[in-house]
C-alpha cells in the first residue's frame, strides 16, 4: 500500500465508520461500539504509518481535479508534511481514546449510537482539515465539525442548558465563519488558485495586494473556531456536553483547527506587519482573561474551559511572532494533556457526583476513592502549570523563546510590538495558569469534610485511556530536539531567560495560591458550613450525567453559598465576581446583538400580525360580507324575481330618458 493511499484511508475510515453506525445503530446496536473504536483506532495506527513514512522528507503533493468551474478549480488534493502527519496522529490518538472512553461513560445511554456515529464524523472532517492540500475541501471539512458540535454539545438536549450551549456553539462560529468564507474567496482571486501550495508560492513569488484585509478575514473564522478573543465566549458554555466530547473538542479537533489554518497559511498572515499585530494583541487579550475567569469558575470543567482558551492563545501568540514550529508543538502537547485532565474530570465527576469545586472541597478521602485520577490529573496539572520535566514546560517554554526572539529583533520581519505583547502577556499568564491550576488540584483532592460516597468502582475502560494519555504528558517534551526537522529547522529548545522567568512565575502562583488556600481554609475551619448529605444511592449513573444536576440539589444551599475555603475569592478580591461571569462579555453581545435582533423580530412580528395581516383580513372580508347580502336576496320565489327585474328595468328607463332629456338640452 502506497503512503498516498494509506493517507486516504486515514479521514476515510472513521466516515465509513459513522455512516455504518447510523444505519446499523437500530438495527444491529452489539456492532455500534466496534464501529465506533476499530475504524478511529485503525485510522490512528495509519496516522502513525504515514508520519513514519512521510518523516522529515519532502512534502508529498497528490491531486485530482474535482470538478471544473469554468474559473478557479477545486482539487481533491492531498499534503503531506511533517507539521500535517504529526497533527494527525494527535487526532487519531486522542479520538480513540474519546471513543473508548465513551464506551463506560455512556455505556446505558440510548442515543449512544447516534453519539458515537457523530464522533467518527467529527474525527474524519478534522483528519480531512489537517490533510487537504485545497482551501475548499479544507472549508468542507471546516462547516462539517461545526455542524458535528452542534449536535454533540446538545446531546442532552432535554436541559436547556445544553440546547442553548449547542445553539450559541453554532451561532458564534458561523458569524466567524461568514468573514472566512469571504477571505478564501478573496485570496483565491488574487493568486489564482484554491491549492494551498500555489497560494504560498504566489504569496512568495509577488506579495498580495491586499494582505491586511485577507489575514483580518481568515482570523475572524480562526477567532470563531479556536475561541479566540473575542468569540470564545462558546466554549466554556459548551461544557453542557458529555465530557469525552469536551475532550475531543479541546484537545485535537475544532479549536485547533483553526491554529492549524494560521499555521498553514502563515505566510499570508506574515505579509501584513498589521495582522501580526492584531494577531498579538488578540492572543494577549485571550490569555489573561481566559486565565483570570479559570481563577473564578467553580464548575471544575468550566475551569478546563477556559483553560483551553488560555493555552489557543499561547499558540496564536507564537504564530503572532512567526513561529509556526512553537505553536504546533505546543498544540501537540496541550492536546495530550488536555485530553487527560477533560477525561480524568469525568471520572471525578462521577466520583464525586458533582462539578461543584465548591462541593468538593467539602469532601474527604476523593483522591484514595480515585487513585487513577489522581496521579494521572495531578501530572497533567503540572504539564499545564508548565512545570519541568512535563510536556508543557518544553512547548510553553517554546512559544515564549519565539516571543523573546521577535521582541529583541532577531525575528525577521516581525514587528517589535508582537514579540512584547506575547513575551508580558505569556509570562503573566504562566504565573496565573499555575495558580488556578493549583487551585483546582486543592479543591478536588485536599477537600475537609466527610468522605465521599463511594459510587462504585469506574469502569476500565475509562481508567485505562487515562494511563495511555499519561504516557505523552510526561514523556512528550523529551522529542523537543528531534522536532525541528518536522517543522521550519527553527530550534524549540527553552531558552535561559524564558525558562528561568516562565518556571519562576509558575512557581509564585502555585505557592502564592497555595498559601491562600491555607489562609483560607484555616477561616473556613472556624465557621464551617453544612455539609451536603449525600449518599451511595443518590449517586448519579454514570451514563446519564444529567442525573448530576439532580444529585447537585443536594449541594446548592452549599455550593451556592461563597466557598471561605476557596482561595480564588482571596486573590482576586473585587476582580473575582467579574471574572467568574467572563468579565460581562455575554452581557455586552446581549445589549449589543441579542436584544436589538429581539427587539427587530418582535417588530417584524407587529407589523406581520397587526398591519399586513389587516389588510388579508380585509381583503377577505370585504367579499364574504358582499356574498352574504347576496345570498339574502336569493329567496327561491319567482314573483320577487319579476317584480325585481321590473323594477330594475324602470329604474333603467328613467335614467335613459333623463340622460337623453339631459344631452338635448
Amino acid at each position: 500500500m502506497t503512503l498516498t493511499t494509506t493517507a486516504v484511508l486515514v479521514p476515510l475510515l472513521p466516515f465509513l465508520g459513522a455512516v455504518a453506525g447510523l444505519l446499523l445503530g437500530r438495527r444491529a446496536p452489539g456492532f455500534v461500539r466496534p464501529l465506533a473504536v476499530l475504524p478511529t483506532l485503525a485510522a490512528a495506527v495509519l496516522a502513525v504509518t504515514v508520519a513514519i513514512g512521510q518523516g522529515t522528507g519532502p512534502a508529498t503533493d497528490v491531486a485530482t481535479r474535482l470538478t471544473p468551474t469554468g474559473s478557479l478549480p477545486v482539487d481533491l488534493a492531498l499534503h503531506l508534511d511533517g507539521f500535517a502527519t504529526l497533527i494527525a496522529v494527535l487526532v487519531g490518538v486522542v479520538a480513540t481514546c474519546v471513543q473508548i472512553y465513551s464506551t463506560g461513560y455512556l455505556r446505558d445511554d440510548p442515543r449512544y449510537a447516534s453519539y458515537a456515529a457523530l464522533v467518527s464524523l467529527f474525527t474524519s472532517a478534522m483528519l480531512l482539515v489537517v490533510y487537504t492540500g485545497d482551501l475548499m475541501v479544507l472549508l468542507v471539512g471546516w462547516e462539517v465539525m461545526g455542524i458535528c458540535s452542534y449536535f454533540l454539545v446538545g446531546h442532552y438536549w432535554e436541559t436547556e442548558a445544553a440546547r442553548s450551549a449547542s445553539l450559541k456553539a453554532f451561532l458564534v462560529t458561523k458569524l466567524g465563519d461568514v468573514p472566512f468564507l469571504f477571505g478564501i474567496f478573496a485570496l483565491a482571486a488574487e493568486t489564482g488558485t484554491f491549492r494551498i501550495t500555489g497560494v504560498l508560492g504566489h504569496v512568495a513569488r509577488d506579495g498580495l495586494d491586499h494582505p491586511t484585509l485577507i489575514a483580518l478575514l481568515l482570523l475572524a473564522g480562526v477567532a470563531g473556531k479556536s475561541a479566540q478573543f473575542p468569540l470564545h465566549t462558546w466554549l466554556p458554555d459548551a461544557m453542557a456536553g458529555p465530557t469525552p466530547v469536551s475532550a475531543l473538542i479541546h484537545a485535537a479537533t475544532m479549536v485547533a483547527a483553526g491554529v492549524y489554518v494560521v499555521a498553514r497559511l502563515l505566510p499570508v498572515f506574515a505579509a501584513s506587519a498589521a495582522a501580526l499585530v492584531v494577531l498579538a494583541v488578540m492572543a494577549a487579550i485571550t490569555m489573561v482573561g481566559s486565565a483570570l475567569a479559570a481563577l473564578a469558575q467553580d464548575d471544575i470543567k468550566r475551569v478546563l474551559a477556559y483553560s483551553t482558551v488560555g493555552q489557543l492563545g499561547y499558540m496564536t501568540g507564537a504564530l503572532a511572532v512567526g513561529d509556526r514550529g512553537a505553536a504546533v508543538f505546543h498544540l501537540l502537547s496541550h492536546g495530550a494533556f488536555k485530553a487527560l485532565l477533560f477525561l480524568g474530570a469525568g471520572v471525578i465527576i462521577h466520583a464525586a457526583g458533582t462539578n461543584s469545586l465548591a462541593a468538593m472541597s467539602r469532601m474527604g478521602g476523593l483522591a484514595q476513592r480515585i487513585p487513577d485520577a489522581f496521579w494521572t490529573v495531578t501530572v497533567a496539572l503540572l504539564a499545564l502549570a508548565a512545570i519541568p520535566p512535563f510536556a508543557g514546560f518544553f512547548s510553553k517554554e517554546a512559544v515564549l523563546g519565539a516571543a523573546e526572539h521577535a521582541a529583541t529583533g532577531h525575528a525577521a520581519g516581525i514587528p517589535g510590538a508582537a514579540g512584547w505583547t506575547v513575551l508580558v502577556s505569556g509570562l503573566l499568564t504562566a504565573l496565573l495558569t499555575a495558580a488556578y491550576a493549583t487551585r483546582l488540584w486543592l479543591l478536588v483532592f485536599k477537600g475537609r469534610g466527610a468522605e465521599v460516597p463511594d459510587h462504585g468502582p469506574q469502569p476500565f475502560a475509562m481508567t485505562s485511556v487515562l494511563w495511555v494519555l499519561f504516557i505523552p504528558t510526561v514523556g512528550f517534551g523529551l522529542t523537543a530536539p528531534f522536532l525541528p526537522a518536522w517543522f521550519d529547522g527553527r530550534s524549540l529548545a527553552p531558552t535561559l531567560t524564558t525558562s528561568v522567568l516562565g518556571t519562576g512565575a509558575a512557581l509564585v502562583g502555585g505557592l502564592v495560591t497555595y498559601a491562600a488556600w491555607r489562609h483560607t481554609s484555616a477561616l473556613a475551619a472556624r465557621t464551617p458550613l453544612p455539609q451536603p448529605a449525600v449518599t451511595a444511592d443518590a449517586a448519579p449513573a454514570l451514563a446519564e450525567e444529567l442525573a448530576i444536576v439532580t444529585h447537585h440539589a443536594a449541594y446548592e444551599g452549599a455550593a451556592e453559598a461563597p466557598d471561605p475555603a476557596d482561595p480564588g475569592r482571596l486573590l482576586l478580591g473585587p476582580l473575582h465576581r467579574h471574572a467568574a461571569v467572563g468579565f460581562h462579555l455575554d452581557a455586552v453581545y446581549a445589549a449589543l446583538f441579542v436584544r436589538p435582533v429581539r427587539g427587530a423580530a418582535e417588530l417584524v412580528r407587529f407589523l406581520d400580525r397587526e398591519v399586513v395581516d389587516t389588510y388579508v383580513r380585509g381583503a377577505g372580508t370585504a367579499p364574504r360580507w358582499l356574498g352574504a347580502a347576496v345570498r339574502r336576496a336569493q329567496t327561491g320565489n319567482v314573483q320577487t324575481y319579476l317584480g325585481a327585474l321590473l323594477a330594475g328595468s324602470l329604474v333603467l328607463a328613467v335614467a335613459a330618458v333623463l340622460v337623453a332629456t339631459g344631452t338635448g338640452a
